[in-house]
């Protein structure tokens, strides 16, 4: 039987990329999406409750992060959970669960990016893992 591992987020980013460069040059990029979820209670009461979710992009996908991600910029992002292991010094295990971004599309107004910036084109705005 098949199995699927997708997720799907459209919110902001809550603050600038985090990027790192691995031993291999190969860049990664960390950042932080904020999604809301809007719901009534039993009483009919109105609540609103958000959610950030950790998320990491790599390779060239990470450079464009890098290049047009900043804090507040609305994205629809798309890729695979992972939770990764780490075992601290007094050998306990800590459990992190992200998204392995795999396809980003800015949402934002073109206007909203920095117009000075020739690179900027109309395919720049749609990523999909390392195919640009």
């Amino acid at each position: 039987m098949r199995t699927v591992n997708k997720v799907i987020l459209i919110g902001n980013i809550t603050r600038d990329p985090a990027i790192k460069t691995t031993e291999n040059d190969k860049k990664i990029a960390l950042f932080t999406i904020a999604t809301n979820r809007y719901y009534k209670t039993a009483d009919w009461e109105q609540k609103n409750e958000s959610e950030f979710t950790n998320c990491v992009a790599w390779g060239n996908l990470a450079e464009r992060c890098e290049k047009f991600l900043t804090k507040g910029k609305l994205v629809y992002a798309e890729g695979r959970l992972k939770t990764r292991i780490i075992e601290k010094e007094d050998w306990t295990k800590m459990y992190k669960t992200e998204i392995v971004v795999s396809n980003i599309i800015f949402l934002n107004k073109r206007s909203d990016f920095d117009e000075t910036d020739d690179s900027l084109d109309l395919e720049s705005a749609w990523f999909e893992d390392n195919k640009f």
